[in-house]
């Protein structure tokens, strides 16, 4: 009798988990928690941040230089993801619900992973008008005209097509500073893309491959006592 009292009571001890191993498990739970979210969110911030200095970028560009084009002053690509970036800082503040159980978070993240695809194309299109700035800036000849600047493309050509940057103090503005600008936007608007780029594939994810989108509220599991057997 005493034998089958002490090896039922050593059976009960290996069943009972210990008090160190829940809190190991719940400190587990609780770091996936704070963990699960971090990169969602730096993505957003980061296309908030990018869209702010593009847009600030362009406006300062439009100021040193007012005659410039529509598609060399791309505060439109800034605002854009601006917008995006606010909906999907949104997105991150709503609680977690698992397999798409609301319709309403389910439409706010197809639409989040809609404007970042578009986000994406609207970086490529910006980089590409940068680019195409950028080298020809660099191919110019410029000479001042009363008060804007004249260049060509070749001057020894005189049907060479000409472009005027009206509202500069001199050239140098037109072949250093509005330069710089220039290939600031293409870096910029590089770092844009790829970071729209990021922002779809983590929704994909998400979708796809469960990778959690938004805030996981843990809710402490309730202790259920247990029935002893007969």
């Amino acid at each position: 009798m005493g034998g089958r009292e002490k090896g039922k009571k050593d059976g009960e001890k290996a069943q009972s988990p210990s008090p160190s191993s829940g809190k190991k498990e719940e400190k587990g739970s609780q770091d996936e928690v704070h963990t699960c979210c971090r990169f969602p969110l730096l993505v957003a911030l980061l296309q908030l941040a990018l869209g702010v200095s593009v847009t600030v970028l362009s406006f300062i560009m439009v100021w040193s230089c007012s005659s410039l084009l529509l598609r060399d002053t791309p505060y439109w690509a800034g605002i854009s993801v601006i917008a995006i970036a606010v909906l999907g800082l949104f997105l991150l503040c709503l609680p977690y619900v698992p397999d798409e159980k609301t319709l309403c978070q389910f439409a706010l993240k197809l639409l989040y992973f809609l404007l970042s695809v578009l986000g994406l194309i609207i970086s490529i299109l910006a980089v590409a008008f940068a680019s195409y700035h950028y080298s020809i800036i660099t191919k110019f000849t410029c000479h001042m005209v009363t008060d804007s600047c004249e260049c060509t493309l070749d001057s020894l050509d005189p049907l060479s097509r000409s472009f005027q940057y009206r509202d500069v103090t001199d050239c140098t503005a037109v072949t250093v500073t509005i330069k710089l600008y220039v290939l600031l936007q293409v870096a910029l608007n590089l770092l844009l893309g790829l970071v729209c780029l990021a922002a779809c594939f983590v929704m994909w994810k998400d979708r796809y491959q469960i990778f959690y989108v938004g805030l996981w509220f843990h809710l402490p599991a309730k202790n259920v006592s247990q029935q002893p057997k007969v």
